[in-house]
């Protein structure tokens, strides 16, 4: 261990506590990077966050495999919502275990807002400096306001931000590439690409494909003839996933769930009340009127009650969500 090699009279523990708690410059990582700085020692607090649960999964995953192996045999995990005592979350932490001396106090923050009493007591915390504890905060991606926080400096100043990217489609066949040198296979670029379309973006689903594929091909060239045979289409097809893409204003991602949910058989009417649910979040917009109008056209024809195709009709209202111009309404609706 480098953390521990430059002293040989002080005991490795020790170098690494004054390591951890000797206010180090701001440091932030992401995953790619992460095992190089776990590597050369702990320090008080990690902070992950980011848009992919697989990739903030496996981080969280090193960090505690990495405190386990200096001795963090205890772990404590909160989950943080609206009714969350943070007084109490922060008295437990310093309540000693008769079994364990050194501990992990995991918080799982959705959102990643602790609110006025959540920060003073990540502050308190982090202050306390108890080299017997360390604070492993997840949270999904961070926003401005979030990033420039009091609490995220501190833990910056203290520990190490761990900022997982989102792997996007243009970087999606490299990070597949990778996966598959991981598992044994090497892969092509017609099997990335196929691969890649079969799991469309989902990286928890990629990964178990490629785990599979690994399974039943054994190591070596993964043909796409293998990947037709053994990978399931995992493409998020969902009314969820058509609400996120309508949330992001994605016009394209929402045609292209549309049409799958379209082939997939769903109904008509449950994909309708997906589309409502985000109008509704449109409260106060000034074209709500207009797709109102539109949303009404699609349950008419659903119903029976107005000529046309309610899925055709489903994909204006979609593309007009998402803030592009389409076909004018018909006089009659």
């Amino acid at each position: 261990m480098a953390a521990a090699a430059g002293s040989s009279s002080v005991p490795t523990g020790a170098v690494e506590r004054r390591r951890r708690h000797a206010g180090a410059a701001a440091l932030k990582r992401n995953a790619d990077t992460l095992a190089a700085e776990l590597a050369s020692g702990l320090r008080q607090a990690y902070l992950v966050s980011g848009e992919e649960p697989l990739l903030i999964g496996e981080a969280a995953d090193a960090i505690r495999a990495r405190a386990r192996e200096r001795g963090f045999s205890e772990r404590t995990v909160h989950f943080i919502d609206r009714s969350t005592d943070w007084d109490a979350l922060r008295a437990s932490t310093g309540n000693l275990s008769l079994f364990a001396a050194r501990r992990i106090i995991e918080i799982r923050m959705p959102g990643g807002k602790p609110g006025v009493s959540g920060a003073k007591a990540l502050l308190a915390m982090l202050a306390s400096a108890d080299p017997d504890v360390l604070l492993l905060v997840l949270t999904e991606r961070l926003d401005a306001q979030a990033q420039n926080s009091e609490w995220v400096r501190a833990i910056e100043s203290r520990g190490v931000w761990v900022a997982v990217q989102r792997v996007t489609p243009e970087r999606l066949p490299e990070w597949l590439r990778a996966r598959c040198l991981r598992a044994g296979l090497t892969a092509d670029a017609e099997a990335l690409a196929l691969l890649a379309a079969r799991t469309e973006g989902n990286l928890l689903a990629a990964d178990q494909e490629i785990t599979k594929l690994a399974l039943l091909a054994g190591p070596g060239p993964l043909h796409p003839t293998a990947i037709r045979d053994a990978v399931e289409d995992s493409a998020r097809f969902s009314v969820f996933a058509l609400g996120a893409a309508l949330s992001q204003r994605d016009a394209a991602r929402a045609l292209r769930v549309l049409e799958g949910l379209r082939a997939e058989g769903e109904e008509p009417p449950l994909v309708l009340w997906a589309v409502l649910q985000a109008l509704r979040r449109r409260a106060g917009d000034r074209t709500t009127a207009h797709l109102a109008t539109r949303a009404m056209r699609v349950d008419r024809m659903v119903k029976g009650r107005l000529a046309g195709d309610a899925w055709d009709e489903l994909a204006l209202f979609v593309v007009e969500l998402c803030g592009k111009r389409v076909l004018g309404l018909p006089a009659r609706i």
